[in-house]
């Protein structure tokens, strides 16, 4: 994807009208984001669209100042990854309404692509508590990276456990990511990026406030990010069977947890436990039902860690493309002869690879 298809591709994700089932459909019509941008007002009535959304997004493009909004990106440390770019997660492309880019805070790891969402009340009992804390911190132990929603608790115990012992975890929010410092969270997203073991996500822009309608959103990336889904605690309207919905809906198996009968927090787990999702008593019925044992293995093996600061530096600076060293140099902030030495060393030990004309990749 060219830079400018790309910055058409971040304008639209502005749009708050258009989703990602009318871009792909926007973008297939009018052979590209950056013919559909410019499209005339009657062409995009003829594809169907109503007046008043046309209305509404001719408005917006003669408004937006798409310079300042990149500007604005950087400036807060957020990436994008684009549904063509090849460190898309796998897991989210395979999924009914995936989006068409992410925004991110942090780096994602091939680990990442053997995850499961951990969800469940806001309103955890001590009970709830233990059970997610108990089964997070085996999951971890067992090489799955825990996602979850950034909420009040089963989704704040998940990510934490998973952090304190030694796991990576996935946050999505239902918001841009300049709110999602706000509130309680602080604290654990500060963590999460600070220890580099995880991925703060969103489909959404910046200055896009959570509103009620996008939590459900929001839920579709959590099982889209994840081989399955595991609900620990819940009441019979909590929004996490919202989420296990989804994990259904994508072929992905849904876990649930049986507690006490005399608790209503008990009462979503047990209707996901009789319209069909497996019981789970210990990490072993999960980790079976995924058969995953074989897939940690082989990442574990092919997961290339860095040794000292300068390799994780320049690590990171390839994670997602090749560079030229000089490109390297100059984002590294080292000299030229460190950035040199280091490279060579690193390809001695299999971490990196020449590919000719002072361009280097990671080694896959």
């Amino acid at each position: 994807m060219t830079v400018k298809e790309r910055k058409y591709c971040l304008a639209f994700s502005c749009f708050p009208l258009i989703g990602p089932k009318k871009f792909f459909l926007l973008k297939r019509y009018f052979g590209s984001a950056e013919k559909a941008w410019e499209a005339k007002r009657e062409d995009l009535l003829k594809i169907g669209f109503s007046e008043k959304l046309v209305s509404s997004f001719v408005e917006f493009r003669e408004k937006f100042d798409l310079s300042s909004y990149i500007l604005r990106l950087k400036k807060l440390g957020i990436e994008t990854i684009f549904f063509e770019d090849k460190n898309y997660p796998k897991n989210l492309k395979n999924i009914d309404g995936e989006p068409f880019l992410i925004y991110t805070l942090g780096q994602f790891s091939a680990r990442d692509s053997i995850a499961l969402g951990v969800v469940g009340t806001r309103k955890i009992t001590s009970y709830g508590r233990q059970v997610t804390e108990k089964l997070v911190s085996e999951l971890v132990s067992s090489g799955l990276t825990i996602v979850s929603g950034l909420a009040y608790g089963v989704d704040f115990v998940a990510h934490y456990t998973a952090l304190e012992t030694g796991g990576r975890t996935i946050g999505v929010w239902a918001g841009g990511l300049d709110s999602v410092f706000l509130g309680f969270r602080k604290n654990l997203v500060e963590k999460i990026l600070k220890e580099g073991k995880g991925v703060i996500v969103s489909e959404y822009p910046l200055g896009f406030f959570p509103k009620r309608q996008t939590f459900p959103q929001r839920n579709r990336i959590i099982s889209g990010l994840s081989l399955g889904v595991l609900v620990t605690e819940a009441a019979e309207d909590s929004g996490a069977l919202l989420t296990a919905n989804f994990a259904e809906s994508q072929g992905r198996p849904v876990f649930a947890v049986p507690g006490p009968i005399t608790s209503p927090l008990s009462a979503g787990t047990a209707k996901l436990l009789k319209s069909g999702a497996k019981l789970v008593y210990n990490v072993k019925d999960i980790l079976e039902e995924l058969d995953i044992s074989q897939k940690v293995k082989c990442l574990a093996a092919r997961e290339i860690l860095p040794e000292g600061k300068d390799e994780e530096i320049i690590l990171n600076l390839l994670r997602n493309e090749e560079k030229h060293i000089d490109q390297i140099i100059k984002e590294s902030g080292f000299k030229s002869a460190k950035v040199a030495e280091t490279l060579t060393l690193m390809e001695i030990k299999g971490k990196i690879k020449s590919l000719g004309g002072g361009r280097y990749a990671i080694r896959h």
